[in-house]
């Protein structure tokens, strides 16, 4: 099998692996409270990751303490949290949706806070993007409009804390590794989920009680090992193979992933959540667009 066809299943199953960890945590709240699931998250994700501290532990990576603390809180820890609490009043799909504007807030994070330069057409395609957001947050019922944008918040939330671990990434750890950068992120967070998991909330007692737990705790763990984990190694993989532009098209699948699984689980995916996607990923394409005229 050529290398081009390998890079092309990868970028297909990091789309898979991504767009269904929303119906993973849905899945996952069938037992558990938010708080559980997400803190169940990053703790497995921290366990399974754990054995590679022997070969990734060095102790002049300490100097770069900010860049991972500034991943694994802003880039694992507190949208795990966001993401399930808003799983609690909308639906996964449009979870997963939402999650696309992540590439937007990066540039606007990326410029103002990061001085990072921008041309004129990723301008223009924040503004498009945000044009399609706000088609999403509006869908529903009048009376249901306040309690959905609430929810939403949580998501457009958790993709600026992404936006937030991008630009620290790129400014404190452009030179390591992203395995050695994820191992060091889950060292710094994980005992913290796992010490709120089990001294702050009813896991314990939901584990033993709720008839669907163990079926539950499978969900989550799937989420854990496989998008939070594996999937940071595999997307590290696609880059050495390609390079960050055809990686960073996986933003393009995620969310029709995310609507696939809704529809199968019997969501209501409505024409308008369909054409504020397509506006939404429009402006992602041309915020990755790039041209010769700087401003």
């Amino acid at each position: 099998m050529n290398t081009k066809i390998i890079n092309w299943l990868i970028l297909i199953a990091l789309a898979l692996i991504w767009g269904s960890s929303f119906i993973l945590m849905k899945r996952g709240l069938d037992s558990f409270s938010s708080d559980e699931v997400a803190a169940l998250r990053i703790f497995i994700a921290f366990l399974f990751l754990s054995p590679l501290l022997l070969k990734h532990f060095k102790k002049e990576f300490l100097k770069h303490w900010k860049g991972f603390i500034g991943m694994g809180v802003l880039g694992n820890f507190i949208p795990a949290f966001l993401f399930t609490k808003a799983e609690t009043g909308i639906s996964s799909s449009l979870t997963g949706m939402l999650n696309s504007l992540t590439p937007l807030f990066t540039m606007i994070l990326g410029v103002v806070l990061f001085k990072a330069k921008t041309k004129l057409i990723n301008v223009i395609g924040i503004l498009i993007g945000f044009v399609g957001a706000i088609g999403l947050l509006s869908v529903g019922r009048s009376e249901e409009a306040n309690n959905s944008i609430l929810f939403s918040s949580f998501v457009v939330l958790a993709t600026i804390c992404y936006a937030l671990s991008v630009n620290i990434i790129k400014k404190e750890l452009s030179g390591v590794n992203s395995i050695t950068a994820t191992v060091w992120a889950m060292l710094f967070i994980g005992p913290l989920a796992g010490i709120y998991l089990f001294g702050f909330t009813d896991f314990v007692a939901d584990l033993s009680n709720q008839p669907k737990a163990f079926e539950s705790l499978g969900y989550v763990s799937l989420l854990a090992i496989f998008g939070t984990a594996i999937s940071v190694i595999i997307f590290n993989v696609l880059i050495k193979n390609t390079n960050a532009l055809f990686a960073s098209s996986v933003t393009y699948l995620i969310p029709v992933v995310a609507m696939a699984w809704g529809i199968v689980d019997g969501e209501v995916v409505l024409p308008i959540h369909f054409l504020s996607i397509a506006v939404i990923l429009l402006g992602v394409y041309l915020v990755n667009k790039k041209e010769k005229k700087s401003i």
